[in-house]
Parts: C-alpha cells; sequence; structure tokens
C-alpha cells in the first residue's frame, strides 16, 4: 500500500534525485531565483522551505543538519547569516514557483522557483549614470 508516502521520484533512482534536489536549492540559495520544470520546482520548493525554517533555528544541531543536505559550505553561511534572518517574521511560505509555459523542445511545463523577497536586479542600462552619459555621446555626435 501506498499511504502516507509523500516523496515525488521524478522518473530518476534515488541517488540521482536527492543530488539533484540538494544541487537545485543550493543554486537557489546561491542566485535567490531559478528556471526549471513545474514537477522539479515543487520538490525543490518544499525542501528550500524546510531548510529556511533550520536556519532560523541558529543552532549547532540545524547548522549540521542543513549540511547533511546542502554540503557546500558558503551556501549554508549564507543560508543562515543572510537568508534565515530575513525570513525572520515570516512562518512559512519562504519560496514561491512561477509557471512560465512550455518548454519549445520537449513541451515540458516550466517554472521559476524564487525567494519570495527575491528583488530582480536593475540593469545596468537603467542607471542615472550611464543614461546621462549616453546623451552626452549622442550629442557629441550631433
Amino acid at each position: 500500500m501506498r499511504h502516507r508516502k509523500l516523496s515525488t521520484k521524478l522518473s530518476r533512482p534515488t541517488a540521482h534525485r536527492q543530488a539533484m534536489l540538494s544541487n537545485m536549492v543550493k543554486s537557489l540559495f546561491q542566485y535567490s531565483r531559478i528556471q526549471t520544470t513545474l514537477p522539479k520546482a515543487r520538490v525543490a520548493s518544499s525542501l528550500a522551505d524546510k531548510m529556511i525554517t533550520l536556519a532560523k533555528k541558529k543552532d549547532l544541531s540545524a547548522e549540521r543538519r542543513a549540511a547533511q543536505f546542502l554540503v557546500d559550505r558558503s551556501v549554508i553561511k549564507r543560508l543562515f547569516r543572510e537568508i534565515g534572518p530575513r525570513f525572520e517574521g515570516r512562518n512559512g511560505g519562504y519560496t514561491r514557483v512561477i509557471r512560465l509555459g512550455r518548454r519549445p523542445g520537449d513541451r515540458a511545463s516550466m517554472a521559476i522557483l524564487e525567494l519570495t523577497d527575491y528583488v530582480p536586479p536593475v540593469s545596468s542600462s537603467m542607471t542615472g549614470e550611464e543614461a546621462k552619459g549616453k546623451n552626452k555621446l549622442e550629442e557629441a555626435k550631433a
């Protein structure tokens, strides 16, 4: 019977699935936003929420439990020093999954997985100083 078995296999052997999800969560904590398929995003979102909940506890035991899953020390430090404190006042819902549509090659449902407090970086072409510099160049050419 399959009662209460909550894991999603994602059509992969156990070791491959665990490594893939660990790498996806690591990338999410490094870049705050990743693009992947919808089923992978849903599973990774759940795991990322659990890691952030661990980071909010701020004790050695929680850090070691996160290290079992994430392995990379720099990501663990970032999780416990930056990401965990950012979500101190929030109870759950640390990630969001945004549907993108279908991938052209195989029509797989794509999604963006991001931290809820993600702010897109301002592109360099939008900054005021560079815009002023472009205007000066255009005036000089004219």
